[in-house]
């Protein structure tokens, strides 16, 4: 058998007609950087979100950095993030010389453990050496953090919180879509994401109106009244109207396709749960199922197994952000972060999109079952 770890072409069979139209559309009025798709997508991804604005972007790196820029992070600040996760969360904290401060993960979630993250915000407060600024939780797998007690420690410490909702847009927190639950939050649009277009892409959101202005203008280069008037020093960071058009067809289908995403997890889970360490969604969180994460012992032969009857997996993430060359300045060493290091050894993912049969999530379940058995 062969089965496409996300297919992105059977996507494109569904969807194709409408795709086809909607770039159509772009080419006959060649408004390519900044159309009307772009200001139609933004509003439609506000009302998804439930928030007051959404700021279509360049990527799910710069919906990261342009909020800290609008905050004006830089040398001196703590930002408090976990080490498990892709490296552009904390990438955007260095760039702007500010200090990444990792906290652990919920062994369960993945996600950023509140309980350590209020020891650490209160442990870097009283030496003093940097200043606490904000939070970065990551929405993993699809699954929001745990924005209650991280909202908290904000407010007890006057720190912003900017939601990384690469991978969690389209799932909820007791009844509250992601990109709605603090300050900020961003997204990606890469195309392997659950609403993905066919290049790079992000957004932001927020209900907070003076941000949106800071957002707006870093956004075109500091733009002030008009884009040769710049206010201040800004990037490049506009959507094209190519993905915007995109997106807007898919984010129509994103509804249909994140219950098909749960379907799918339902039957993993029901096949493998007794078996492998499978997901666990907290009461009152919904996952957008951007990954099917599993854990064993037998990470190895399992990928091995499946890759030897078509069946691809991945690893997200093999090594945390606090062990990487990138952050040696650190000083981090092995133990630090042990919960993080134990999935790290442990941790794979199994093909996930909408398009997956039941009859294919059955034949990876049978693999992976017969396999074990082998080693019993």
């Amino acid at each position: 058998m062969s089965i496409a770890f996300i297919d992105l072409k059977k996507q494109f069979n569904v969807l194709e007609k409408d795709i086809r139209s909607a770039v159509d559309r772009v080419f006959e009025h060649a408004q390519f950087i900044m159309g009307p798709e772009v200001i139609q997508l933004e509003q439609e991804l506000a009302k998804f979100a439930g928030v007051k604005h959404a700021i279509g972007c360049s990527s799910g790196t710069d919906a990261l950095l342009l909020p800290l820029l609008a905050y004006e992070v830089g040398p001196g600040d703590a930002i408090f993030t976990t080490p498990f996760t892709f490296i552009a969360t904390a990438e955007v904290i260095s760039l702007l010389g500010a200090t990444p401060v990792f906290v652990d993960i919920d062994a369960k979630t993945y996600n950023i453990d509140p309980e350590l993250l209020k020891e650490a915000v209160e442990r870097v407060s009283g030496e003093g050496r940097l200043r606490p600024r904000g939070i970065i939780p990551v929405d993993l797998f699809g699954l929001p953090a745990d924005y209650d007690p991280i909202m908290t420690v904000a407010q007890d410490h006057d720190l912003f919180v900017l939601e990384d909702a690469a991978q969690g847009f389209g799932g909820a927190y007791f009844g509250r879509p992601a990109g709605s639950l603090s300050h900020a939050a961003s997204t990606s649009f890469f195309p392997a994401k659950p609403l993905g277009c066919y290049g790079d892409g992000g957004a932001i959101f927020t209900n907070d109106d003076s941000l949106t202005e800071k957002m707006r203008s870093l956004l075109v280069h500091g733009q002030g009244i008009n884009k040769y008037d710049n206010v201040r020093v800004g990037i490049n960071g506009r959507l094209d109207t190519i993905q915007a058009a995109i997106l807007l067809v898919k984010l129509a289908a994103f509804p249909d396709e994140l219950k098909e995403r749960q379907r799918v997890a339902d039957r993993y889970t029901e096949g493998l749960r007794n078996h492998l360490e499978t997901p666990i969604i907290p009461e009152g969180h919904t996952s957008s199922w951007a990954q099917y994460s599993v854990q064993s012992d037998h990470r190895e032969a399992l990928q091995n197994s499946l890759k030897e009857s078509g069946i691809p997996t991945a690893i997200y993430y093999p090594k945390p952000l606090h062990l990487q060359d990138a952050f040696v300045n650190l000083g981090h060493q092995t133990g630090d972060f042990p919960i993080s290091e134990a999935a790290s050894r442990r941790i794979f993912s199994l093909p996930m999109h909408p398009y997956l049969t039941n009859e294919q999530i059955d034949s990876i379940t049978n693999l992976i079952l017969k396999n074990l058995r082998n080693k019993e």
